[in-house]
């Protein structure tokens, strides 16, 4: 085993080598270097400290468990790493909107939605918010992940294509299609609303 000093100098790459070796302090080292983006990632997608939490520790218990799968030449650790998560994060939000349907079934939806007494406004978001994400959902994954990342994630189009280990114009150009491509659906909608 490594002595814990000459870890702490190895760059990601190096040190995944000892994290799918099983060493737990490189494991740890790993974790402390790129929890803190994992963390916030999550955070901006969901918008709720302990989803985030949760995610974040299952998508490291996930990384230790299926750590032999990282491959070098396939991008940084911080991307595969950031990747996991949002793919973790993603799959939260699924199991609780699908949760949420079923509460909502369960309890009567008039019922809640009586009881809070929403007001239009509060009700013009919620459908708005549900229609943009309808529209993100329904794009190609590559331009659905460099929008997520930047709107969610708050990333820049230089942090993105380092996160995925592409050109910054492969991220610029996926995103202005999937911009394009979410701004027709959301005027057809428009369009079909009025």
């Amino acid at each position: 085993m490594q002595a814990l000093e000459d870890i702490h100098r190895l760059a990601d790459e190096e040190l995944m080598y000892l994290v799918q070796d099983g060493n737990p302090d490189a494991f740890e080292l790993m974790y402390d270097r790129h929890g803190g983006p994992a963390f916030s990632l999550a955070y901006r997608i969901v918008g709720d400290r302990t989803v985030a939490e949760d995610v974040v520790q299952e998508a490291f218990l996930s990384i230790w468990r299926s750590r032999a799968r990282y491959q070098r030449d396939r991008g940084s650790v911080r991307s595969w790493v950031l990747g996991i998560v949002h793919h973790r994060t993603i799959d939260a939000l699924r199991r609780n909107l699908v949760h949420d349907r079923r509460r909502a079934s369960a309890e009567g939806i008039e019922e809640r939605h009586e009881a809070r007494e929403l007001t239009d406004v509060e009700a013009a978001r919620r459908d708005e918010a549900r229609t943009v994400r309808a529209a993100l959902e329904g794009l190609p994954d590559e331009q659905c992940r460099v929008i997520e990342l930047a709107y969610f994630g708050g990333f820049t189009h230089t942090q993105i294509a380092d996160m995925l280990a592409m050109p910054v114009g492969t991220v610029k150009g996926r995103m202005r299609l999937g911009l394009e491509k979410m701004r027709r659906q959301l005027t057809d909608v428009e369009g079909e609303t009025a």
